[in-house]
């Protein structure tokens, strides 16, 4: 199993932990990352687009000349597609650009994703992640201490409200509970900084 040392708030070594095999140094599946990413971004998308069909467009409801014996084309509606103004074919309607994964998949790709972090060293354990008041300076005064300078994702079992509004306003810091880790948000930020409760819980949930 892979061991990683425990830091505190303050930057200092205060133990190990060992890493589960099956979570943390998994064989990493770059198509079930890709997948998991391509459908997460495609759930994200708001799919609100519109455009008006024929139907829908204001006016047209005269025929604008005789059938025959004007010399010009027939016409039924100005409002027809041709006619500057005129409805689209087969334009963009609102629709959801979401689809699921299987489950088997979405675990796989996140199992790749951790194990992907612990291969570069990107990952930093801590023994808890808490604060008494909301204070933004003392969170990043805590990640300087820890050697983060970068985009950063802070991983706890559950939220604390003090570290969520103390972070939520640093650039490139992201916080999120175990239950709620994902694939992008794991590789979209260069470290990942999790506590011992949050690697407990992350292995009682995607292990399987």
């Amino acid at each position: 199993m892979p061991k990683v040392p425990v830091y505190n708030m303050q930057g200092n070594t205060v133990g190990e932990v060992e890493l589960s095999e099956t979570v943390w140094n998994a064989v990493v599946n770059q198509y079930a990352v890709f997948d998991a990413v391509q459908s997460q971004m495609a759930s994200r998308r708001a799919g609100t687009h519109k455009v008006k069909g024929r139907s829908e467009v204001r006016g047209g409801g005269r025929k604008p000349w005789k059938q025959k014996g004007t010399g010009r084309a027939r016409q039924g509606s100005i409002r027809s597609p041709q006619w500057v103004g005129g409805g689209v074919v087969h334009g963009p309607t609102p629709r959801s650009y979401a689809y699921q994964l299987p489950k088997k998949v979405r675990r796989l790709a996140l199992r790749s994703a951790l194990t992907s972090k612990v291969q570069t060293g990107s990952i930093v354990v801590l023994d808890q992640l808490s604060a008494t008041q909301v204070k933004t300076k003392f969170m990043v005064d805590s990640l300087k201490a820890l050697g983060i300078t970068k985009k950063a994702l802070l991983v706890d079992a559950a939220k604390d409200q003090n570290v969520y509004l103390s972070v939520r306003n640093i650039p490139g810091v992201a916080y999120s509970v175990a239950d709620s880790l994902n694939v992008v948000d794991v590789l979209g930020h260069d470290r990942l900084v999790i506590t011992t409760a949050g690697i407990a819980r992350v292995e009682e949930v995607f292990a399987k």
